[in-house]
């Protein structure tokens, strides 16, 4: 069993001078990573960091933030990396919660830092990259640091039990809880996509995802465990710079959302090469119909796979792609390693076809959530084996015959209609299916005589398409108490760093 760290020791002894990391106009071997982290990891401990303490990375994508992650892995601590575009009042939250001894940071940010140490007392230092104006003996500058320390690796017991990180979760319903990663953890669920994936160290792996979200940090991961080369963006900002960079690097694996495919589709792809791109992957939220049958057509020569995870287990179920044409609304079977079912309401486990809670069970099942003790029991429940935790997800599914996995809803997510319950998602995919329409949410809003009223939020790519045409395309093909009493069109959907549409900023 690896530590985290050794994805990238491991790489760097097998492939010392292959081009580990693309980032801009930047290129990094295995090496110059293995390098840079170990002088960091030094710094680190020398400002006092002891095993198990937690080091936060508040910085957008970037050679730094990966040299941090593996640096605070192999100096015995813990990462907790925090979305680059945070607001003072959330990054002052999730560093007291996390109880923070160290943050790596951004010269712009620097002055930020300083007044959240005022804020959290368990942090004790920063390492700041680019020009540090503000004079203070807690702050050190990342290039003298990268002068300064030695490239050996620290002697550091770290344990395959220990906590690698803590992955805040977007909070779309209250304070952020922060789920608790243990190496054993990752090093399970990396091998087991790794595995159903079929990666190689060929393989070339963009990611324009954020590290706060950890589909986006499972590509920096899950590719220096194997070996290959990722190509990093900020984001997908500026759509056409990464559709270049995808043809230029010969990439072979893009991971994506939702709504980056339904801009994808929207763009004219025929002048891009993409004869190298062997995969697809989606998760976040399941893809319509429609976008699954425009992006098989867009890139004829990648397999696409559609997945379904959380935080707290990081991934649960994938589609084989030799199912996509039989099974388009599928989200799939367990990932290798793993077992999943279906409970009713009352505890006891479903047959085909009826919905329930999915229960998720495997080494990938994550520690709890850090500081939380009632909702981590709420969650995480005893399993049948001593000491095993199951994850009960708070999502709604059904299974076939052949035992393949279809989404529902969050059981939160529920609108109470009439005195029946409606599942937005089914609502949503019928939209989606509308030509004209680029994206939907749909939620319930009070109404005296429904109980909720079903609204619904369209993106439309077409400035033609009325609400008529939508209740009419609805009527066709929902049931009556699904059409949706309310349209309304708006020009973006609210959206988390992750892609999902925030539905508590819907009204």
């Amino acid at each position: 069993m690896l530590r985290v760290h050794e994805f990238l020791t491991t790489s760097a002894e097998r492939f010392p001078q292959k081009t580990a990391l693309v980032c801009g106009s930047a290129r990094h071997s295995y090496a110059d990573l293995e390098a840079m982290a170990n002088r960091l990891a030094h710094a680190l401990l020398e400002c006092g960091l002891e095993r198990g303490d937690r080091v936060a990375i508040f910085m957008p994508n970037s050679v730094e933030s990966v040299v941090a992650i593996f640096a605070v892995l192999k100096a015995g601590g813990v990462f907790v990396v925090v979305n680059h575009a945070t607001r003072a009042n959330k990054l002052a939250y999730i560093l007291r919660d996390c109880a923070a001894r160290a943050i790596v940071v951004d010269g712009r940010r620097a002055g930020q830092v300083l007044r959240a140490m005022e804020q959290v007392p368990s942090l004790r230092c920063g390492i700041v990259k680019g020009a540090i104006s503000l004079a203070d003996d807690r702050l050190f500058d990342w290039a003298a640091v990268q002068e300064r320390y030695p490239a050996q690796r620290p002697a550091v017991a770290v344990a395959a039990q220990d906590l690698a990180c803590l992955v805040y979760t977007s909070g779309s319903t209250g304070e952020p809880k922060g789920v608790m990663e243990g190496h054993d953890n990752v090093d399970f669920v990396t091998s087991s996509i790794i595995s159903y994936l079929d990666n190689q160290p060929e393989d070339v792996v963009i990611d324009v995802l954020p590290f706060s979200f950890d589909y986006g940090l499972y590509q920096l991961l899950m590719t220096f465990k194997f070996g290959g080369t990722l190509v990093l963006e900020k984001s997908f900002a500026y759509p056409v710079t990464v559709l270049q960079k995808i043809a230029a690097e010969r990439v072979t694996g893009l991971p994506g959302v939702p709504t980056l495919f339904a801009l994808l589709m929207r763009m004219d792809l025929s002048c891009y090469d993409f004869s190298c791109l062997r995969y697809i992957t989606n998760t976040a939220a399941a893809l319509p119909v429609r976008h699954i049958q425009e992006i098989r057509r867009s890139f004829p020569a990648a397999r696409l796979y559609s997945m379904y995870g959380l935080t707290e287990c990081k991934r649960t179920l994938y589609l084989p792609p030799e199912e996509l044409e039989r099974r388009p609304t599928s989200v799939g079977i367990p990932i290798p390693g793993t077992e999943v079912w279906i409970e009713g309401e009352d505890g006891s486990r479903v047959g085909p076809g009826e919905v329930g809670e999915l229960v998720v069970r495997g080494p990938h099942v994550m520690r709890g959530y850090w500081n939380s003790p009632e909702l981590t029991a709420r969650s995480f429940r005893p399993g049948p084996a001593p000491g095993e935790r199951l994850l009960y997800t708070g999502d709604l599914f059904w299974a076939d015959e052949e035992g393949f996995y279809y989404f529902v809803s969050r059981q939160d997510d529920i609108i109470k209609s009439r005195g029946e319950k409606v599942a937005p998602k089914e609502i949503e995919n019928v939209l989606c299916g509308l030509p004209g329409v680029a994206e939907a949410a749909v939620v319930g809003v009070p109404d005296p005589l429904l109980g909720e009223a079903i609204k619904a939020f369209v993106v439309a790519s077409d400035p033609a398409l009325t609400e008529q045409d939508v209740l009419r395309h609805c009527r066709l093909h929902l049931e009556d108490l699904m059409v949706p009493q309310h349209v309304e069109f708006l020009d973006a959907l609210p959206k988390m760093a992750s892609g999902k549409v925030f539905k508590t900023d819907l009204v």
